[in-house]
């Protein structure tokens, strides 16, 4: 039998250069201290998800910068999504490992690829393995993060600790459009994004590893209902079998509603995904708005989020319910997912409008998203409290696995895109620098452009084409003439890439909005996947009940804790 034993806090005995490493706990930390870790993680998932994010706000200058097309750096990101999938495995050894040294380490590995790498990438294959190994570290530190947690909050106050975690990838992606639509405008090239990041990455590297720590494996594989819990929870430890906790970790965690649950968060993030990956090429493509703009649209829909993530995830603790919050939020999210399908194609709406969507739609993610990580945590738990980090790593597996589908699928089904964002941006600054030219040209019959493109000196031709153009501009022959004059301003290659391309862009502009429409909806039938599998989770839907159980289990802990003669915090 393996059992632990251990002083109820050993720091003095261990020098400054060991914390570095070792970095557990052998007592549950005060609370100024448990809420330094917590704010540290916190910080870090802000970060990581800064780093994963930070290339969609520059994408189309990436894909310039390197000839890449625009299938190419969608699948490349699908490709990443797969290795990170398999990473998440891989961190569910931290019931094993530990998790305050992946966080800490990894920051600083992804901060050196964001910082080193990947801006100074010499070609896209370069750039597409160096993606790869950030998403290959940045799997493990997203299952390591919650777990840190989880292990730092109690039941009654996980959802606010989760609402503050979930924070990391809406506040990553906030950072990124406020960054980007502040700096693009003076900070023209693309790298510069990548330098703020790694800078804040490396920096953020440097208080992780001077500063985390963890609970010891006793102690974290315990489940606490709250703070009241901890002398009992500290007694406990010194007699618990860590090894016969952890046996057979995946059969314990495979079951139906880890799996369900797991699944049901992921297929009901897919309309985020596609927030996060396209709607910036969304914005551009489908309703004009400038690359700021379209960074800045989104910053109202991540505000949003961010709030009710937070204030839903104390509301869900004080009223000790999680379940009626995923599902107003379920219901909330399809609404507005709804109003986005039916907006797309209506050209014409406004930034405000598009942002007031955008954050109706940023709230109700928000109002599902924070009570659903605290109550797939307690999902675990019901299982086995010690293999917390297991069955978040079949969460990141399942999560990364259908956002990899997404990559794959989305450019299929949304097939415009790849024309509208290899050949679009060319082709719409040719038209807005020669449009009057080009209203000409198109106003001569094509054998006749093909006449004087074979002889530009063919008089016959050149009578004809002034004929066409007086004609349809309702000019006179002098006009006309002068017009076909202006007309030859046109640089020759800039009529052969119109002529390849331009039917392909005006083809992709008009299938575009149905095409979009038609991805919405598979969003939304992920979001009706999800309200059924709310029902597997663990805890309550009636507050009473709920308090009623948290009683009951107060009681039982004072029982034990006066036959153990310990004193309660």
């Amino acid at each position: 039998m393996t059992t632990a034993a251990f002083p109820l806090d050993s720091r003095s005995s261990i020098s400054p250069l060991h914390r570095l490493w070792r970095r557990q706990l052998h007592s549950y930390p005060a609370n100024a201290r448990r809420y330094l870790y917590l704010c540290i993680v916190v910080v870090a998932t802000i970060v990581q998800y800064y780093e994963l994010y930070v290339q969609g706000a520059v994408a189309p200058a990436i894909l310039r910068q390197y000839d890449m097309s625009f299938m190419f750096y969608v699948y490349t990101t699908g490709v990443a999504s797969v290795v990170g999938a398999l990473a998440s495995l891989v961190a569910g050894l931290a019931d094993r490992w530990g998790r305050a040294n992946l966080v800490a380490y990894g920051l600083g590995f992804t901060g050196a690829i964001i910082l080193f790498g990947l801006p100074n990438a010499p070609n896209k294959m370069t750039f597409g393995v160096l993606v790869a190994l950030l998403s290959l570290v940045e799997g493990m530190i997203l299952v390591a993060t919650p777990a840190l947690v989880r292990d730092f909050s109690p039941q009654v106050g996980r959802a606010a600790a989760m609402g503050f975690w979930t924070l990391g990838p809406v506040l990553g992606s906030l950072v990124v459009s406020a960054v980007a639509s502040n700096t693009l405008r003076h900070l023209h090239a693309w790298q510069d994004q990548f330098y703020i990041c790694g800078v804040a990455g490396l920096v953020v590297f440097v208080v992780a590893l001077v500063g985390l720590r963890e609970l010891s494996p006793p102690l974290r594989d315990q489940l606490m209902m709250s703070l009241r819990d901890r002398a009992l929870v500290e007694a406990r430890a010194r007699g618990l079998d860590v090894e016969a906790a952890r046996r057979n970790p995946w059969r314990q965690v495979l079951k139906p509603d880890v799996i369900g649950s797991a699944f049901a968060i992921a297929v009901f993030l897919l309309i985020y995904y596609t927030a996060v990956g396209f709607f910036v090429v969304y914005f551009e493509t489908t309703f004009s708005l400038t690359d700021q703009d379209a960074n800045g649209v989104g910053n109202w829909m991540w505000g949003f989020e961010a709030i009710l993530l937070v204030g839903i995830g104390f509301a869900s603790d004080r009223l000790r319910v999680r379940k009626p919050f995923m599902l107003v939020g379920a219901l909330g999210t399809i609404a507005m997912t709804l109003v986005l399908l039916n907006q797309t194609g209506q050209a014409h709406t406004g930034y405000y409008h598009l942002a007031f969507i955008l954050m109706g739609l940023g709230a109700f993610l928000g109002v599902t998203y924070a009570p659903w990580m605290a109550s797939f945590t307690e999902t675990v738990e019901r299982r086995n409290p010690a293999l917390t980090a297991t069955g978040l790593a079949v969460w990141g597996l399942i999560l990364r696995l259908i956002v990899a589908a997404l990559a794959f699928t989305a450019p299929l089904v949304v097939n415009a895109l790849d024309p509208l964002v290899d050949n679009g941006p060319r082709a719409q600054a040719i038209q807005a620098q020669y449009g009057p030219q080009l209203a000409t040209i198109q106003l001569i019959d094509p054998d006749t452009a093909a006449a004087l493109a074979k002889n530009p000196n063919d008089l016959t031709a050149g009578l004809k084409a002034a004929n066409e153009v007086a004609a349809g501009a309702h000019l006179t022959q002098a006009e006309a003439i002068q017009r076909l004059l202006d007309a030859k301003k046109v640089p020759a290659a800039d009529l052969a890439f119109l002529q390849e391309h331009g039917q392909q862009v005006v083809d992709a502009q008009r299938k575009a909005p149905d095409q979009w429409r038609t991805w919405f909806w598979i969003c939304l039938g992920g979001q009706v996947v999800f309200i059924p599998l709310i029902f597997t989770m663990a805890g309550e839907w009636n507050p009473r009940k709920a308090r009623e159980r948290e009683q009951a289990h107060e009681r039982a802990v004072a029982a034990e804790t006066a036959r153990l003669g310990l004193t309660a915090d």
